[in-house]
């Protein structure tokens, strides 16, 4: 039992009006929400202050709640969803991002009996294993490490554990850290104190706004991706790329 909420601004600093852009003759958030909707959510509910993206998105049937414009993270978006919607505390709330329109409708559920079976945990996220050395290095790639019971100890841009005996050391860096993929479920008694935590300077040194609930002692359980991940749409080279694979 868990409900997907999708995240959808008009405004992005490297792409703007992105929800919004053509993949095969729909708009990016209408892929998304359809994927949504494969899932076995209970429901799925379109999140957005633009009426313009509301509008359309009505005009394929999809469930829009209508936010607030200053919010400053997708997180907080999601908790005033859960406040209008009045769903208790022990609800499960599956934040997928609105410029993620391959996102295996499989690892919807997935991450939502993550953390229906993982009751300390506040929140589930997925990850993968990095491919390449390159990715250890990059820091639009955040690389997460996680503990043997399987919860998160960092999350970070910067390669973790750092490899400070050379390339042999790297590569044992790669086995120990996962790339992390962006994909979270929240339990609402959770995301109604997010809302109230002031930001964490680590959140704020890595732009990484689960760092924030680290910091503040909450624990977020991290189990490896059922199914591949294709990257998001973050750049007009993303989105030109999502179109060739959409329209294939």
């Amino acid at each position: 039992m868990y409900h997907v909420v999708i995240p959808a601004r008009f405004g992005s600093t490297r792409l703007p009006g992105k929800a919004l852009a053509d993949i095969a003759g729909h708009p990016m958030v209408y892929w998304v929400w359809l994927r949504a909707r494969q899932s076995n959510a209970d429901s799925v509910i379109v999140a957005t202050d633009h009426e313009g993206i509301a509008e359309v998105m009505r005009g394929y049937g999809a469930d829009v709640a209508m936010t607030r414009s200053d919010h400053m993270s997708g997180t907080d978006r999601l908790a005033e969803v859960a406040e209008q919607r009045a769903w208790s505390d022990d609800t499960i709330v599956v934040n997928l991002q609105g410029d993620e329109p391959l996102m295996p409708e499989a690892n919807l559920a997935q991450v939502a009996q993550a953390l229906q079976t993982n009751p300390a945990a506040s929140i589930a996220t997925l990850c993968e294993p990095l491919e390449q050395l390159d990715d250890l290095y990059n820091p639009s790639v955040v690389k997460v490490v996680v503990s043997e019971a399987g919860n998160a100890l960092y999350f970070s841009r910067a390669p973790i554990p750092f490899p400070r005996a050379g390339v042999e050391a790297a590569e044992l860096s790669m086995r120990v850290a996962q790339r992390h993929v962006g994909l979270y479920a929240y339990r609402c008694g959770f995301l109604r104190r997010f809302v109230s935590y002031p930001q964490a300077d680590i959140e704020q040194l890595e732009s990484l706004e689960q760092l924030r609930a680290m910091s503040q002692g909450e624990v977020i359980r991290v189990v490896p991706a059922c199914e591949r991940v294709p990257a998001g749409v973050d750049t007009p080279a993303d989105l030109e790329h999502v179109r060739a694979v959409m329209e294939a």
